[in-house]
């Protein structure tokens, strides 16, 4: 049996396409294409051990499924139902029907007693007392308040005349007093005398401003000969002269010599040893790069050249090899699983055909042939006439033991009578003239055929 040729699993049938389209469709992977002789030659031997390996797993498997799920569905399942049932009652006993229990039948009746009362104690008194006495008043209040107010707005409108006829006269009298007088006075005497002042005042002004400019220049001239002229003069005849002299004197002295020094001794001598430093430098530089290669020379084919044919020669084919195996191994999983899967089917429907066979068809036969007739005839022949006879037993029972009751009363009642005398009859009631009934209103539901009772 070729197991890599073997497709287990049914697949969409592909509709057919056109030579370009299927030159179109991408390629395959690589491991697809062109797979090496290891795969080849591994494949078939670990498909082969793993189904070994993996069928009887698959069929223990299949069973403890087969087990798992008859024992849920049999056992685990009602049992867990009616566990859930138990604490459901248990729960609602505990904390769901007392609490119902207090409030319909405590705090539900408390209130609608509270409510009735506060009703009858507050609601139905406020509204009496709102109704009765409350709207009364305030209607009263409203037509007192009313009542005020057009008095007060009659009162206002007259008292706001009388004002106003007080204000005017007042203002007449006030501008006649006060107004005009004021306004004479102001043209007449103030204006000029206002003018006579400001004249006055000016002359002294243009005075004042001739002395005051008079006295300030003296003042600015004794200011500067006291303060700036001494200050100044010194700056200028001693003070300066002496520092020229003393620049002249640090240039000569400092300057130029250490100019001539820098410029003659310091910048050859830099120029010299900048020179050396740089040869000095070239010099180690050049011996640092030799070190550095011959050092990098030395570790790359001590240890990089060795790792990389290790890598190269060694674990990168080792690595494959095993990736080859790994993946050979898993898809030899996958396939027995799916033939395994397909065997445990099959084994398990010849065990459940078996089992149908020997237990199930027999029993059913038996059923069916033998028990369903001996069944009926029992039915037919036995139970019902049976039945029937104890049906009539039970009747022939209740008629004697209700003629055995009648029996009794009526000795009871010839007794009562042979001891107490008969009873006396009580007197006919008139019994009220009926007038003739109407005849019933016909409905939907009736019907229009007269019905004769035999």
């Amino acid at each position: 049996m070729d197991l890599d040729n073997m497709d287990l699993e049914k697949r969409p049938q592909q509709p057919h396409q056109p030579p370009e389209q299927v030159a179109a469709r991408p390629s395959a992977p690589a491991h697809h294409q062109a797979e090496g002789c290891l795969a080849v030659a591994i494949r078939i031997p670990v498909r082969i051990v793993v189904l070994v390996l993996v069928v009887p797993v698959r069929l223990v498997w299949d069973a403890l499924a087969v087990c798992g799920k008859f024992l849920y569905k049999n056992a685990l399942r009602p049992v867990g139902r009616g566990i859930a049932a138990v604490l459901t009652w248990l729960f609602k006993a505990v904390f769901v029907w007392p609490w119902v229990g207090l409030w319909r039948y405590v705090v539900v009746p408390i209130g609608k007693g509270l409510g009735w009362l506060g009703r009858m104690l507050l609601v139905i008194p406020l509204m009496w007392l709102y109704a009765r006495v409350l709207t009364p008043i305030g209607h009263g209040i409203a037509w007192v308040a009313r009542g005020l107010g057009a008095g007060i707005s009659r009162l206002r409108e007259s008292v706001t005349a009388v004002v106003i006829g007080i204000g005017k006269g007042l203002a007449w009298l006030g501008r006649m007093l006060l107004v005009v007088p004021a306004v004479w006075l102001y043209a007449r005497v103030l204006t000029p005398i206002g003018h006579g002042i400001a004249w006055l005042a000016r002359g002294l002004g243009t005075g004042a401003a001739a002395a005051g400019r008079g006295i300030g220049l003296v003042l600015v001239w004794l200011f500067k000969a006291v303060f700036v002229w001494p200050w100044v003069g010194l700056w200028r005849y001693v003070v300066v002269p002496i520092g020229k002299g003393l620049g002249w004197l640090g240039r000569m002295l400092l300057v130029i010599p250490a100019v001539w020094l820098y410029a003659r001794v310091l910048t050859p001598i830099g120029h010299g040893i900048a020179w050396l430093a740089r040869g000095i430098g070239a010099g180690i530089g050049w011996l640092a790069h030799g070190i550095w290669t011959v050092c990098a020379t030395l570790l790359r084919w001590i240890f990089v050249v060795p790792a990389v044919a290790v890598w190269r020669w060694v674990l990168a084919p080792l690595g494959r090899a095993v990736a080859v195996v790994a993946r050979e191994i898993g898809d030899a999983l996958g396939h027995a699983w799916r033939i395994a899967g397909h065997i445990s089917l099959v084994v398990g429907r010849f065990l459940g055909r078996l089992l149908r066979w020997i237990f199930v068809e027999p029993v059913r036969w038996a059923y069916r042939s033998v028990l369903t007739p001996v069944g009926h005839v029992l039915r037919d022949a036995v139970w019902r006439p049976a039945a029937a006879a104890a049906r009539s037993v039970g009747r022939t029972a209740r008629q004697a033991v209700a003629s055995a009751r009648e029996s009794v009363r009526q000795a009871r009642a010839d007794v009562r009578r042979m001891l107490f005398g008969a009873p006396k009859e009580p007197a006919p009631v008139p019994v009220a003239r009926r007038e003739p009934a109407a005849p019933p209103t016909r409905t939907l539901g009736s019907s229009t055929t007269a019905l004769t009772k035999d």
